[in-house]
């Protein structure tokens, strides 16, 4: 197996899973689906089943013996192994600690706002902080559901940072239609506009 398999963002997920109770690879599927939309839009059987064979070959995890539900066939069920706690809290430790950029799509998308025009882009951002709303007001509903049943927030704070990264991107949006209304926020004339100019965030032009 591929030493980059264990590079695979969900590696930590499935450990943490794992942490939780012992599991096969079908169940841990549906619960990193249920858990996250990041995780159902990226995730496949595919690269599932070989995460967790990559897991098992470094004997992070290590194998229970098999499981059968009514007709369906057996599956192997796993368990998180003593240096496969040691590397979850290594991997946790170092993640928390250490922000990195990760790359977003909005991100990219922003670097080129100014080939949507002024009206183009107010329009683009009003609709994208409309449904954010709509999200976080669902996201609250259910975040709030799950204390008022007895989750500790501890087990829910994913979903509260989850939410605060929704509000503050939300008021940045705000504050950019706010701009280009009142054309604080100002577009070249056309003879002279480029649909991007991208600066990296560490200050270089990033087509240099």
């Amino acid at each position: 197996m591929p030493r980059r398999a264990l590079d695979n963002p969900i590696v930590l997920a499935v450990l943490g899973l794992l942490l939780e109770q012992s599991s096969h690879p079908h169940q841990i599927l549906y619960e990193l689906r249920k858990r996250s939309d990041n995780h159902a839009s990226a995730i496949n059987r595919g690269t599932l089943y070989n995460t967790v064979a990559a897991l098992a070959e470094a004997g992070w995890i290590a194998s229970q013996g098999q499981q059968r539900s009514g007709n369906r066939p057996e599956r192997t069920v796993y368990a998180l192994t003593e240096s496969g706690h040691e590397e979850l809290v290594r991997r946790l430790d170092s993640q928390i600690r250490n922000p990195r950029r990760e790359f977003a799509q909005f991100l990219g998308a922003v670097t080129y706002l100014g080939a949507l025009g002024p009206s183009g882009a107010e329009e683009a951002l009003t609709e994208r902080s409309r449904r954010l709303r709509e999200r976080m007001a669902a996201d609250e509903k259910r975040l709030a559901d799950a204390l008022a049943a007895g989750v500790t927030r501890l087990h829910v704070i994913e979903a509260e940072y989850a939410l605060s990264l929704d509000r503050a991107e939300t008021a940045w949006i705000d504050a950019v239609v706010e701009d280009i209304r009142t054309g604080s926020l100002t577009w070249p004339a056309a003879s002279s506009a480029t649909p991007g100019s991208p600066m990296s965030l560490d200050g270089e032009d990033s087509k240099a």
